[in-house]
This record gives C-alpha cells, structure tokens and sequence, in this order.
C-alpha cells in the first residue's frame, strides 16, 4: 500500500532531507584529505568525552579500565514513518593503543518528525564484546526519545543502556525530534582512513 504525500508535504521532506545532507557533508568528518578528517574525529572524541566526563565524572574510570570504547557522532531524520541517519567514529581498544576508524548508518521505521545531531559512547566491558563489535557491528533496537534544544536553549533527554556486555551513553548535541522507533544500525570501518 502506498500513500500518497501531497506536492507540498513532498517539497518539505525534500528540503530537509538536503538540508540533513549538506549538514553531514560540512562538519569536516567527511571532508578534506584522510589527515584532516582523522584529526576532526579526534578533536569530536575529545569533546563528546569531556561532555560525558563532566555530566558522569564516574565513567573516566570505567572508560579507562574498559577493553575498549567507540565515539560516534550521528545525525538523524525522521520524517512520517521513516528514520535514516549515519554518523562517523572511532573505536580505542584500551589493550593495544590502536584507533579503528568506522562509520554507521541507520534506518527504521516508527512515527516522528524532526532531525537530531547525537553522540553515543560505547564502552566495551570485555574484549570479547569489543572483538564482537569489531566483527560484526550490526544493531538492532527500540528507541524512544525526546529532545529539543538548540544551541543553549531547551532541554535534551539522554540515555545510558547496558546490553551484552557493553554500556552506551547517548548525548544530544542539538536538535529538534519526537520519535518513537525500531532501527537497524550498521558499523562498519572506514577503509579510507584506517
């Protein structure tokens, strides 16, 4: 069954899926020689766990005795019944020193509107888990969440989940979403970088 979206709703859900697009392609983590763009996800990394390490001064230790930890920065749109997103990290494995540079991308389906700019550490309690992500990195979830805020203003509701082995903390940058949604998340490492 296919719904029809009038002219205007259809122009709209265009705009902003080029507005999302243009805003993933300027942040300089997916631009600029190989050099440039590890760089910039070092400097995200550095700021999203100065963020975590001042909301949850606790996690510096569970961090540092970790296997391993992932940064991501993602950006998401939802529009109607459907959600897609991608986003660009790194993965530390605490043992060896070595960073893996990787990319996600998401999709679901569930009922929203809006886009929103989020970072999710991942910190690997085992290396079992961290070699399983490292393999396989697919994820399939819920979500449910709220967040309203841009720049200073309005307010972001976050997340922390332990699941297999591994505790995830989200972060909302910024942004403007209500959804409710089933996603399928893929990790991948990106070979122009590693």
């Amino acid at each position: 069954m296919f719904v029809k979206i009038p002219a205007p709703a259809s122009n709209a859900i265009l705009a902003i899926c080029l507005l999302f697009l243009t805003a993933c392609t300027t942040t300089g983590l997916t631009s600029g020689s190989p050099d440039e763009r590890r760089a910039a996800i070092q400097d995200m990394r550095s700021e999203v766990l100065d963020e975590l390490y001042s909301l949850k001064p606790d996690t510096r230790v569970q961090i540092g005795s970790a296997a391993g930890y992932a940064v991501f920065t993602n950006a998401n749109i939802n529009v109607i019944l459907a959600s897609f997103g991608g986003g660009i990290g790194v993965v530390r494995n605490n043992q060896t020193g070595e960073d893996i540079y990787m990319r996600m991308g998401e999709v679901g389906i569930g009922l929203g509107a809006g886009v929103k700019d989020f970072r999710a550490v991942f910190v690997f309690h085992s290396e079992e888990a961290l070699a399983r992500f490292m393999d396989v990195g697919v994820s399939v979830g819920g979500n449910a969440d709220a967040a309203a805020k841009a720049g200073d203003l309005g307010a972001a509701v976050g997340g922390e989940a332990v699941v297999d082995n591994v505790t995830i903390y989200q972060l909302t940058q910024s942004g403007l979403a209500l959804q409710a949604t089933v996603k399928g998340t893929r990790y991948w490492q990106d070979g122009a970088l590693n």
